[in-house]
């Protein structure tokens, strides 16, 4: 990276670099076209420039021959590692339930948020958690997320009498950052204290063409794109983001990503369990539904655990079973982590600059030979992303926690219309998560005629509940603390359980 430089010293380095053509429409701009692309040109060392075009290139051959992966020396995560909800005793569960309020209600847990994707897929001109999937209340991923945040702070406090505070660190992007910051203003923050939710930039790096040059996407720009999840550790480093983690006194992360409709932020359970265990590093599975599924798998490479995405494992490694027919590599990636604050520390201080770059290749914009703005209809540029779990192969103590995929994994990433992860899927698996609550609880539905809702207790993921009712996260985080509310009771179809709502239920009781 260089200060500000003259054209002829930025001439010299592009040419170093062999990007020589970004300066092809210079004599065209306007003085302060100039002056914004100069100092934009200026971030870029011309070695780092150089030998991240190369790497692009040679990763996106690499990535589309079959011959060229590595040999694969895969086993599952062993299983003193593991730990499930299906299956485990409610004692357990509770222990590790109340040892996460423990430690939240010490003020020792933060939440992660990575959201500095652009949401292309959903297509929509705004960060991906200012979006509505339609719910009867109309609230946005980010409010449905900040209200959890605020309930299991209540419950900690509730659990051991002792006021506390999750801070809140959201990872943004160029794309991103700056409506965050003025959507979260605009809604007051969703009535969390302000200076608990701390907004950071993530790095933004040049995308790059099949001839390994850099993609102009207008005369005076070129086109960046975040650096992946995975560019976490750098702008922890960059931000200042770990003195104020240390300064708070967070010894916990709960890292997630933004599009997860059914997250359960800072989960006690999940943090108590690996507490528990003594982990630095803990990631949260859902089963695979299929083996095929295109979710990345846990697992142990070469003796050190790590997430082995689904277009690195061969199909016929996919499909091997064990004696009752259960897939071996089942353990779904669905982005959900916990980290010590002393292992986050270490890897980015010292590792970061040794995780995998992955290759996306994508639609990119540019401008041609002529100047004029192309949208080309099949992919031309090669994005290069980290992601966060990479750093998994540097723990020393790596937990796995299954957890069911219909309470607890729903991603919005495409607009209806699409078969998987649409508004549609994820506003039905959150109605029908919380429908499960309210039988759950000894309640049951009738329609607005007053005719009873026959109830279906097994309501999955994909389908419509046959009743519609929303439960606020103020009023229940986890489906806890209802039947004192619903027991009994028969709600009419469509219903939303507000604080408001609980308290009048309470009163007439």
């Amino acid at each position: 990276m260089m200060d500000t430089v003259s054209v002829d010293e930025l001439r010299r380095h592009l040419d170093e670099a062999g990007q020589s053509h970004l300066l092809r429409f210079w004599d065209e701009l306007a003085p302060e076209e100039r002056q914004r692309f100069l100092a934009e040109l200026s971030q870029l060392d011309s070695a780092e420039l150089r030998d991240h075009c190369r790497r692009a290139v040679e990763a996106a051959r690499r990535g589309s021959d079959p011959h060229e992966w590595p040999p694969l020396r895969m086993e599952p995560v062993p299983p003193e590692a593991v730990g499930r909800v299906k299956g485990c005793d409610r004692s357990t569960l509770e222990e590790w339930e109340l040892e996460g309020l423990l430690q939240i209600s010490h003020g020792h847990v933060g939440a992660l948020l990575l959201a500095g994707g652009q949401g292309t897929r959903l297509g929509v001109p705004y960060p991906k958690g200012m979006f509505s999937v339609g719910l009867p209340s109309g609230k946005t991923l980010y409010q449905i997320q900040a209200e959890r945040l605020r309930r299991v702070e209540q419950l900690a406090e509730a659990q051991h009498g002792t006021k506390c505070t999750i801070p809140w660190y959201i990872m943004t992007s160029e794309f991103t950052l700056e409506p965050t910051m003025r959507f979260f203003k605009d809604n007051s923050f969703f009535n969390l204290d302000p200076s608990s939710v701390v907004m950071f930039e993530q790095r933004m790096i040049p995308a790059v063409a099949f001839d390994g040059k850099v993609i102009l996407e207008k005369k005076n720009k070129i086109a960046m794109a975040p650096d992946g999840n995975g560019g976490l550790y750098q702008a922890l480093l960059e931000n200042k983001i770990l003195e104020d983690m240390e300064r708070r006194g967070v010894q916990y992360l709960h890292v997630y990503c933004v599009d997860n409709i059914l997250v359960k932020m800072a989960d006690p359970v999940f943090v108590g369990f690996c507490v528990k265990k003594g982990a630095d590093c803990g990631a949260k599975v859902v089963e695979k539904a299929y083996a095929a599924e295109p979710v990345g798998v846990v697992c142990r490479v070469d003796g050190v655990c790590q997430v082995m995405e689904y277009s690195e494992v061969p199909p016929e490694v996919a499909e091997q079973r064990g004696p009752s027919g259960e897939l071996i590599y089942s353990a779904g990636n669905i982005c959900n982590h916990f980290f010590t604050l002393e292992f986050l520390s270490e890897v980015s201080q010292k590792f970061h600059r040794k995780l995998k770059q992955h290759v996306a290749i994508k639609k990119v914009p540019f401008v041609d030979l002529e100047g004029n703005l192309v949208k080309p209809t099949k992919p031309n540029g090669i994005k290069m992303e980290k992601f966060v779990f990479d750093v998994f192969q540097f723990s020393r103590n790596f937990v796995m926690f299954e957890v069911a995929r219909e309470e607890e994994f729903s991603p919005l990433k495409n607009a209806d219309g699409a078969p998987l992860d649409t508004p549609t899927t994820a506003r039905r698996s959150l109605l029908a998560q919380h429908y499960r609550w309210v039988l759950g609880a000894g309640g049951s539905f009738r329609n607005t005629q007053g005719e009873p809702i026959k109830p279906i207790p097994g309501v999955g993921l994909d389908e419509d509940p046959p009743a519609i009712c929303e439960i606020s996260p103020l009023v229940s985080y986890f489906g806890e603390g209802l039947e004192q509310l619903l027991r009994d009771r028969t709600l009419t179809s469509p219903f939303i359980l507000d604080n408001k709502v609980a308290k009048e239920l309470l009163w007439v009781q």
